[in-house]
């Protein structure tokens, strides 16, 4: 399938009303049914203003981030236009892909179960 790639590139404290940029950019993702987007955080950069930005030990807020997507031309159309509906000031490229999806299908995920503490074994017994 043919599409493109939208990479957006902000910090991770980029708000958009109440939620950081990448929350929100999710859940608009989520609710458009857009299938495979990936946020990665990175240790600095430097911003399209020429601004240094880093996280720091006691400070992520300005570490930079990225927010990547792979979608149809009308999911790119789509969300391009959702986030200058709401005058988010942020960074992107759109490059043309191919993108798909090879092998079988994954087995069904089983319910992980969590315990405190170890369950003893019929060695340790006796």
């Amino acid at each position: 399938m043919n599409g493109y790639q939208l990479t957006f590139y902000t910090e991770q404290n980029r708000k958009c009303g109440h939620l950081t940029f990448c929350e929100w950019l999710l859940q608009e993702v989520r609710k458009r049914g857009i299938r495979g987007a990936t946020v990665i955080s990175a240790a600095e950069g430097i911003g399209h203003a020429g601004a240094h930005h880093a996280a720091h030990i006691l400070k992520l807020a300005d570490q930079p981030v990225q927010v990547i997507l792979a979608v149809t031309e009308h999911e790119a159309d789509e969300i391009l236009e959702v986030v200058r509906a709401q005058h988010v000031h942020v960074f992107y490229t759109r490059a043309p892909i191919e993108f798909g999806l090879l092998g079988d299908e994954p087995p069904p995920k089983k319910a992980k179960t969590f315990f405190r503490f170890r369950r003893p074994t019929s060695s340790r017994l006796g």
